[in-house]
């Protein structure tokens, strides 16, 4: 096994985070090091004076945090998921418990993926899955730690619920030589299938395949939101009304008014924001 490089927090909360730290502490020795967080950003500075493969030991937020702090292209990316969804490793088909998890890193089986960029407020960020602008972002915004240990990936139904009452204009994609493809209360970008655990928000997406997929609601009312998780649950939503679905390699989201922008579920700032593609940037391990 090639050595491993573990980055997590020691100071999470919950009987998962913990059960981590001794399942860890298990395994360290000359071809594991573990790599302890103190505080928010510690993830990617760890990733950036890393040897060797670095494994995210955590949910698609510490696994996005660690990708923008990796040297890309050509660097490796393992996966432990601890998560409150865990898209990423879905995703890839990463098992979700920690003992088949690792047994993935040490067979040491890769592929290679894309990975999507962002670029707010004149600063670059990568990500590895998914990303939202506008109704998703400010379900991201609203969801704290508490509420996502309480009901898991239900909290952001619920703070999706609450965001219904601070929605704003529509938020326009628009195509780098300015025209504009479409316009939403909700826009969810994919670099894979999945977004939010298992459904399958992006059925046409690649992780390899140089584009973005674009999921466009028009409208999130009560009413809609329903009719949009339905059609979602039932693979028909791309095909309903009042939605556009479509890949594109590169495009702008603006807005009149602010809108929050969110990446792999973290909350990124706000709009204007690039959208783009960095093909082939990352070796991920993956089940043989």
């Amino acid at each position: 096994m090639a050595k491993l490089f573990v980055i997590f927090n020691p100071a999470a909360r919950g009987e998962k985070s913990q059960r981590l730290r001794r399942f860890l502490e298990s395994k360290a020795g000359p071809d594991v090091t573990l790599a302890p967080t103190q505080r928010a950003g510690d993830a990617t500075r760890l990733a950036a004076a890393s040897d060797g493969i670095v494994v995210a030991a955590g949910g698609d937020g510490t696994i996005n945090e660690v990708v923008n702090g990796l040297r890309l292209p050509g660097a490796t990316l393992g996966v432990l998921p601890l998560g409150t969804a865990n898209v990423f490793a879905r995703e890839l088909g990463i098992p979700l418990t920690l003992e088949a998890a690792w047994a993935t890193l040490e067979r040491g089986a890769t592929r290679v993926i894309d990975l999507g960029v962002a670029e707010v407020a004149g600063r670059r960020r990568f990500f590895a899955q998914l990303a939202g602008v506008g109704f998703d972002a400010r379900a991201v915004r609203g969801a704290s730690w508490s509420l996502k240990k309480r009901f898991g990936p239900l909290s952001y139904v619920w703070a999706g619920l609450q965001a219904l009452r601070n929605q704003k204009s529509d938020v326009e994609v628009v195509s780098f030589d300015g025209t504009v493809l479409a316009a939403g209360a909700a826009v969810l970008i994919g670099n894979g299938r999945l977004y939010g655990g298992p459904f399958r928000v992006f059925p046409k997406a690649r992780l390899d395949d140089g584009l973005l997929d674009v999921c466009v609601f028009e409208k999130v009312g009560h009413f809609n939101v329903h009719r949009h998780s339905l059609g979602v649950l039932c693979g028909m939503h791309t095909r309903w009304r009042g939605v556009e679905y479509f890949q594109i390699a590169q495009f702008t989201c603006r807005t009149a008014t602010a809108a929050p922008v969110q990446l792999d579920g973290e909350d990124a700032g706000d709009v204007p924001v690039l959208f783009r593609v960095e093909p082939r940037a990352l070796r991920v391990i993956v089940p043989s």
